[in-house]
C-alpha cells in the first residue's frame, strides 16, 4: 500500500512539473510573439476605438486617454475576478524613461499605475524575461521607445490547478478501491496456498509420526536375523536403508517440530553456544586435516531457545564442513547494532544465483546427482530457516570469489515468552 501511495504521488508530481512546465512555455511563446508584432501606434488606436465604442452618448471627450474611470490601485491579485482579466497588458518608455504608453484592455484588473509601477520594476531589475506573481513580462527595445510587455498566467494555471485537484481527489479515492479489492483478491488467492502449506506440514509430521513404529519394528527384526543369521549381504543392505530411512525421519520431525512446535524462550548467552559448538567441531575437522577458525565476541546474551539455536550453529558448521572445497572454515560472531550476527564462511564452488535462492528448500541440493551415501537428505539448512525465523531473526547466503558465506541475524530481546 506505502508503494502504491509512493507511486502515485511521483507520478501526480511528474504531470504536474511537466504541465505547468508546458503551459508557461506556452503562455512565454505567445507573449513573446505579442511583444515581438507590437505597434505603439496600433495599439494607441485600437485602444482609442475601445474607449470610444464604450463611451456613453451623454459623455463628453474629457476623461483622460490613459487612465480608466473606476480603477481600483490596491486590489489584491487573488481577488480579481477571472472574466474581467485582459490576457495581455503593455507599458512603453521613451528614451528618457517616461511612460508613451499604457494598454491595459480596459479591464479593472490592473490600474494603469500599477502596470507603470511593475513595468519600472523590471527595467530596474534588468531581466529580459520572467514572472512577477501571476504576470509573466518580456522586454522588448522598439524603435525609439523600450516595451514591457505582460501575459496573465491566472486563468490557465487556475485551469491547471482544478485539473490537477481533481485528479487527486479521484485518484486518492481510486487508490482506496483498489486497495480493498487487492486485499480481497489478495486473500482469495493466498488462502488457497496457506491452507495447502498447512496440510503438507502437517502431513509430513503424520507421516513421520506413523513411519517411526514400523522403521523401528524393521531394525529390531533383522538385529535379531543378524545373530541366527551370520554375516548376509542382503540383510545388512536392509538395515542399511532401514538406517537412512530412519535418519530422514528423525529430520522431517526435527522440521516439523522447528516450524510448528511451541518452544519456551529464555535469556542466554549466546556466545557461550556457539563456543561450545566450536570445541565439538574443532576435533573433526582436525580428523579430516581441516581448520575451524573462530572469532567470537563475549557475553553476547539473547533471548532464545538453547537446544534450537545449538541446532542452528550446528547445521551451519555441519554443512561447511561437507561442501568446502578448501581446509579452513571461518566462524565470526559479533553485535551489531540490536542483532547477534553469526557468519560461517567456507572455500566452494561458484553457485549460480538461481540455485542461491532454493539453498533453504526442503530436500534441495546444489548437486542434483544426490549422493546417497553423505546421509543428509537436504533438511538440515531448512530446519535451520525455521528455528531462526522462529526467532525473529533471518538467515542469508552470499558466494563471491569462491566463498560460501552463511549469515544470521538474531535480535537481542532480554524478555522472557513463548512461542
Amino acid at each position: 500500500m506505502v508503494s502504491l501511495v509512493l507511486l502515485f504521488v511521483v507520478t501526480l508530481s511528474v504531470i504536474l512539473f511537466a504541465s505547468s512546465r508546458e503551459i508557461r512555455q506556452k503562455n512565454m511563446d505567445m507573449l513573446n510573439r505579442y511583444a515581438d508584432q507590437y505597434s505603439m501606434q496600433q495599439k494607441s488606436e485600437t485602444a482609442g476605438q475601445s474607449r470610444a465604442d464604450s463611451k456613453p452618448e451623454n459623455q463628453t471627450g474629457n476623461q483622460p486617454n490613459n487612465q480608466p474611470q473606476n480603477k481600483p490601485e490596491n486590489q489584491p491579485p487573488e481577488d480579481k475576478p477571472d472574466y474581467e482579466l485582459s490576457t495581455f497588458y503593455s507599458v512603453t518608455f521613451s528614451s528618457d524613461g517616461n511612460v508613451l504608453s499604457v494598454f491595459d484592455g480596459e479591464k479593472t484588473i490592473y490600474s494603469n499605475d500599477e502596470l507603470t509601477t511593475l513595468a519600472r520594476q523590471i527595467l530596474d531589475e534588468g531581466h529580459p524575461s520572467g514572472r512577477k506573481d501571476n504576470l509573466s513580462y518580456v522586454t522588448r527595445q522598439k524603435d525609439g521607445y523600450t516595451l514591457v510587455a505582460f501575459m496573465d498566467n491566472t486563468v490557465s494555471e487556475g485551469g491547471l490547478r482544478t485539473m490537477m485537484r481533481n485528479v487527486l481527489i479521484v485518484g486518492g479515492a481510486s487508490i482506496v478501491v483498489l486497495f480493498f479489492i487487492s486485499v480481497f483478491l489478495a486473500g482469495r488467492i493466498i488462502r488457497p496456498l496457506e491452507e495447502n502449506d498447512t496440510k503438507q506440514k502437517q502431513f509430513i509430521s503424520n507421516a513421520s509420526h506413523e513411519l517411526k513404529t514400523p522403521i523401528s519394528v524393521i531394525g529390531v527384526n533383522a538385529e535379531i536375523l543378524s545373530r541366527e543369521l551370520g554375516k548376509n549381504e542382503w540383510l545388512s543392505n536392509i538395515q542399511y536403508e532401514n538406517n537412512r530411512m530412519g535418519e530422514l525421519v528423525e529430520q522431517l520431525l526435527e522440521l516439523s517440530s522447528a516450524e510448528n512446535k511451541e518452544v519456551s524462550m529464555e535469556e542466554l548467552d549466546f556466545s557461550h553456544v556457539v563456543t561450545g559448538e566450536v570445541l565439538a567441531f574443532e576435533t573433526l575437522a582436525f580428523e579430516r586435516g581441516k581448520t575451524l577458525q573462530s572469532t567470537i565476541e563475549k557475553e553476547i546474551t539473547l533471548t532464545g531457545n538453547q537446544n534450537q539455536l545449538t541446532q542452528v550453529v550446528a547445521v551451519l558448521l555441519d554443512n561447511a564442513m561437507r561442501h568446502t572445497t578448501g581446509n579452513q572454515i571461518d566462524l565470526i560472531l559479533q553485535k551489531r547494532a540490536h542483532n547477534a550476527v553469526l557468519s560461517v564462511t567456507n572455500d566452494g564452488e561458484e553457485i549460480p544465483p538461481e540455485k542461491l535462492e532454493h539453498l533453504f528448500d526442503r530436500f534441495y541440493r546444489v548437486d542434483e546427482a544426490r549422493n546417497s551415501e553423505d546421509h543428509h537428505y537436504g533438511l538440515g539448512l531448512s530446519i535451520a530457516k525455521a528455528i531462526v525465523e522462529k526467532h525473529g531473526g533471518s538467515i542469508e547466503v552470499s558466494c563471491s570469489g569462491g566463498k560460501v558465506t552463511f549469515t544470521v541475524l538474531l535480535p537481542i530481546r532480554l524478555v522472557k515468552h513463548h512461542f
